[in-house]
């Protein structure tokens, strides 16, 4: 039986629809019942900042998808929630006899990262030492970003970049969801850390391009230096210590850092990750 948290959100709910798929038993952990009866599967009601009903929820499970919100600012600006939710996650199913858990962390998490880096630089460790077999995933940047245009477009509708010739190997969370399915299922990848990129790397003016056939209408492209998305980010209530780390990230995507792409979604799932022209094609009426 396999446990999928974070089932609402962009991976978890491809990952509870190819589950299905696959015939795999398995549950969803939502936070109250309307939402388990919205997926259409079924649940268990839980919440992270609540160990007990964590301890519940992990009974009779042998595999475990983590993934969760991931960092949020608190008052001082430090995503220390994130780290604590998913520890209560891993001791739960330690000591419920779970047997791998399968982790959705980032790319480039390390020692003194700043935000979601270093908060799952340190939830990785923690699961490497619970005794529990495990596999990470460090997907790229979401396509489903350009869905939401949370912290894409300004208010012309322009898509906002660290540098407009900047690449990105943006993946589909789809994608991530059918790689995330192949280790929860199958005895494959045990202690290993898969990369998960799209097929090609695009720079935020070839994705404006794309869009434009997809929204019928055009789409510029503003650069916006650290400091400006600093102010930005201020200016809609994030607090300072935060927005400057989310501004320094910001900067160094800018410089390439999430340019390169990898084979790791066709080596588990047999076949290449989507490219952001299907993509689009897949989501054209979410995107009207």
């Amino acid at each position: 039986m396999i446990l999928v948290t974070g089932a609402t959100g962009s991976i978890g709910r491809h990952l509870v629809r190819r589950l299905d798929e696959l015939g795999a038993p398995f549950r969803a952990l939502v936070r109250d019942a309307d939402q388990g009866r919205a997926l259409g599967c079924p649940y268990a009601v839980g919440d992270f900042d609540d160990p007990d009903s964590i301890a519940a929820a992990v009974v009779g499970i042998d595999r475990v998808l983590l993934n969760g919100a991931g960092a949020v600012p608190t008052p001082d600006g430090r995503p220390q929630p994130m780290v604590a939710q998913q520890k209560t996650v891993i001791d739960a199913a330690g000591r419920a006899g779970v047997r791998r858990i399968v982790k959705v962390s980032v790319w480039h998490a390390h020692r003194g990262g700043r935000l979601a880096q270093g908060a799952h630089w340190e939830i990785e460790r923690h699961l490497e030492a619970s005794g529990v077999e495990w596999s990470l995933l460090h997907p790229s940047g979401f396509m489903q970003n350009f869905l939401t245009g949370a912290g894409t477009f300004d208010d012309n509708g322009s898509l906002i970049a660290p540098a407009v010739d900047a690449p990105v190997s943006y993946i589909d969370c789809h994608d991530i969801a059918a790689s995330a399915a192949v280790l929860l299922t199958e005895p494959r990848g045990a202690g290993e850390t898969f990369v998960l990129t799209g097929p090609e790397a695009l720079t935020m003016r070839e994705v404006a391009d794309h869009l434009e056939g997809s929204l019928g209408r055009p789409v510029g492209v503003v650069a916006l230096g650290a400091e400006d998305m600093a102010a930005r980010l201020e200016a809609q209530g994030v607090p300072r210590r935060f927005a400057d780390d989310v501004a320094h990230l910001w900067a160094d995507v800018g410089t390439g850092s999430m340019a390169a792409t990898t084979p790791a979604v066709e080596h588990l799932t047999g076949r290449e990750p989507r490219t952001f022209v299907a993509f689009l094609a897949a989501n054209r009426n979410a995107l009207r």
